[in-house]
């Protein structure tokens, strides 16, 4: 008996409000959301994921002492060049590489995780100040 899978693939749009979410749990839904986990046509070797677009990623919520005690390292490949940035820091200057970081890193290590990661958007807030006279 021959198994047939069905390769009609419809994408959903899919947006989200980051502000006071938890950052672990909000990862995971998305990471299951751009592989398409919450399709009953999943197959894990098929795209089958959705879009996502995540707003005000700058008010996402960490618990415990992560603000402080959280690094971010890469190395530029020349010898010394070890470069590191706390998760507060990296909060101010780019929120949404956080989230973005967290999903890649729960999102399986194959080909379709740079198709899958290339889905994830943001909107940054537009907070408008006003001169003082």
């Amino acid at each position: 008996m021959k198994t047939t899978m069905q390769f009609d693939i419809t994408r959903e749009h899919h947006s989200f409000d980051a502000s006071g979410q938890v950052l672990g749990r909000f990862a995971t839904k998305i990471a299951g959301l751009l592989r398409g986990k919450n399709k009953p046509t999943f197959v894990h070797h098929i795209d089958c994921g959705d879009f996502v677009t995540i707003s005000n990623p700058e008010k996402i919520v960490v618990t415990g002492d992560k603000l402080n005690q959280k690094m971010y390292r890469h190395h530029t490949g020349y010898i010394g060049h070890l470069k590191e940035i706390s998760l507060k820091d990296l909060l101010q200057k780019n929120p949404s590489l956080v989230i973005r970081n967290a999903v890649f890193g729960m999102l399986p290590g194959n080909r379709l995780r740079a198709i899958w990661i290339k889905r994830l958007t943001f909107i940054q807030s537009t907070t408008v100040h006003k001169e003082t006279e």
